[in-house]
């Protein structure tokens, strides 16, 4: 007796069981491949090239400070005297020397009476040479008793009065002269026109600031450092200075004694080096060391792997059955420095590190040392 649907069932199960058959084969191809590598462990082993964990009790970090280039001298000019700018003969940026006319006042009060003074001085003068020649005329009648005494006295004190009102016109005279030449104003120094405060027209007050002069040549850089980096400076002693993004080697030349009562810090005070160009106010810095006191070691960047949350960690290499297992360990970043980085964590010091091609060996897998690098750091 036939049951219905036998044929068409009979190739199904054929198949399946084909399909079970073949893999088992597989599968017990795979297990005798696991067990031929554990009876030999070394086969197999990723190639890979580590570094020792070296525990120190303390790094070294570089602190960097901000200051400004300032110019030798700089300083604000104006006018001894108040009065109306009649002429302004320079322009912001412009060079100029010692003795150069920057600005004039209007003068033509000061000349009018200069002009009067001097025509006191001159009526002075006349009346003092009349007073002398009667004096030389009245000496002998004087003598001969030609004429009373009372009037030759008069004469001789008429002429020492006159000499001391001509002394005074001069010394009126001269002061009128001597404004005139402070309504001139010169340049005290070699310097440049850094900023010009009053223009022509302007009615400027004595001492009030017509300009900004910023001196010409040496410059320096002032940095506020901390009071503890400072007292490791060494007036003449040459530090490496940023400037621009470049390092300019420049000489300590003196540590202000006082501390700046809002940032903490003290002044250094570094004189730039002949032929580099910096504007006044200027921002420079410098990096100085700063030993922390915290244990832990260096690795190399390359040896870092970020985790979950921010954790790093690094694959140390531990022993297993006498084979080399590459397992994670948790690490904290304390510092960075250039391509390396000082740490702390589960490391123990002599632990051998994977140092770099971390990210293609995965926790756990048997690895086999190549080379060793070195990590300097203090």
């Amino acid at each position: 007796m036939k049951v219905p649907g036998f044929r068409s069932l009979a190739p199904t199960a054929l198949a399946f069981g084909a399909a079970i058959a073949i893999t088992g084969v597989i599968t017990g191809s795979l297990h005798a491949r696991v067990d031929d590598v554990s009876e030999r462990p070394g086969r197999g082993a990723m190639p890979v090239s580590t570094v020792t964990f070296e525990q120190v009790p303390s790094y070294l970090r570089e602190q960097r400070f901000l200051g400004l280039v300032k110019a030798a001298t700089r300083s604000d000019v104006g006018f001894e005297l108040p009065g109306v700018i009649a002429e302004v003969l320079v322009t912001e940026g412009q060079t100029v020397a010692a003795g150069d006319v920057l600005a004039r006042l209007d003068t033509r009060s000061i000349e009018t009476r200069r002009n009067a003074a001097a025509s006191t001085v001159e009526q002075i003068a006349a009346e003092l040479e009349l007073a002398r020649a009667r004096v030389d005329r009245q000496a002998p009648l004087a003598e001969s008793g030609a004429i009373s005494a009372q009037n030759f006295d008069d004469t001789r004190l008429s002429e020492k009065a006159l000499t001391a009102r001509l002394a005074s016109a001069r010394a009126t005279l001269e002061s009128l002269e001597v404004d005139l030449d402070k309504s001139t104003l010169r340049a005290p120094y070699d310097a440049r026109i850094g900023r010009q405060h009053m223009d022509r027209g302007s009615v400027t007050g004595a001492g009030t600031a017509v300009f900004t002069l910023v001196a010409t040549g040496e410059r320096e850089a002032q940095i506020g450092v901390a009071v503890e980096q400072a007292e490791a400076l060494t007036p003449g002693e040459v530090y490496d200075l940023h400037l621009r993004g470049e390092t300019v080697s420049a000489q300590l030349r003196a540590v202000r004694p006082d501390v700046n009562p809002v940032s903490l810090t003290t002044a250094a005070i570094f004189v730039l080096p002949e032929g580099v160009s910096a504007f006044d106010g200027e921002p420079v810095s410098v990096s100085l060391p700063r030993r922390v006191d915290q244990g832990g070691g260096w690795l190399p960047l390359s040896a870092l792997l970020e985790g979950d949350r921010g954790v790093w960690t690094v694959l140390a290499l531990r022993e297993r059955g006498g084979e080399s297992l590459a397992l994670r360990e948790v690490v904290e970043v304390l510092h960075v420095s250039g391509d390396r980085a000082f740490v702390r964590g589960t490391l123990n010091a002599g632990d051998d590190v994977i140092g770099d091609g971390v990210h293609r060996v995965a926790p756990g897998t048997r690895v086999t040392r190549t080379a060793a690098q070195q990590v300097a750091g203090t």
